[in-house]
């Protein structure tokens, strides 16, 4: 009787565990990080640091659907890739109506607030994206909180280069300008995801459309 690790069902299930168990981490410190972003985003009044925290709020929702997933057909997988799609673009929406509000009311963030957050929120991240490199190739689910994990790394560092823009120059552009590029990542991530999935979905279609039969009593020329 053969070892139940070398077949392929064996090797599914343990990575379907592995898969399960990383998300669960990630789900929880992104979760974490989004209470504690937006207060202090909030606080120091900052764009940046509020749309990054808006970020976090999202994946914390990407890796619990990508959950769900994990041991679900590929149509469901595709489905739940298109659902975090539409999430990256309202958090794209809704951080650009945060550039909208401090365009309107126009405030100085504290960068001391942003830098530190931005830093901590870094590291969290760089753990997240440690946790899911292996992962990056899995499948289309795993693939695409990979993409959001890369995402957070640039949203982070983009944070820290709009404190010191911020401590520079006294005025509230740099952090502005963070977020309008975050909401443009979030966009393009939101457009990318969107893409694969529907592909993904009419490749499951095409693999589940029934075989035309051959009706009785006729044959081919």
């Amino acid at each position: 009787m053969s070892d139940c690790c070398s077949s392929k069902a064996c090797q599914l299930d343990a990575l379907r565990r592995r898969q399960t168990s990383t998300l669960k981490i990630v789900l929880l410190i992104n979760a974490a990080m989004f209470f504690a972003e937006f207060a202090a985003g909030w606080a120091a009044g900052s764009v940046a640091l509020v749309s990054d925290s808006l970020d976090m709020l999202g994946d914390a929702l990407v890796y619990g659907f990508s959950l769900y997933a994990v041991t679900e057909s590929l149509r469901t997988k595709a489905l739940a890739a298109r659902i975090k799609g539409l999430i990256m673009a309202a958090f794209a929406l809704a951080a650009f109506g945060q550039v909208v509000y401090r365009l309107l009311v126009p405030q100085v963030p504290a960068f001391e607030a942003m830098g530190a957050m931005g830093l901590l929120a870094l590291l969290a991240n760089g753990v997240c994206f440690a946790l899911l490199w292996r992962h990056r190739t899995d499948d289309i689910n795993m693939s695409s909180v990979w993409l959001c994990s890369r995402n957070d790394l640039i949203a982070n560092l983009s944070v820290i280069a709009a404190a010191g823009g911020v401590l520079l120059t006294h005025s509230g552009w740099p952090d502005m300008v963070v977020g309008i590029a975050i909401a443009v990542l979030f966009t393009r991530s939101a457009i990318t995801v969107l893409s694969e999935s529907g592909r993904e979905l009419r490749r499951a279609d095409a693999d589940h459309q029934p075989t035309p039969s051959i009706p009785a009593g006729r044959s081919h020329d």
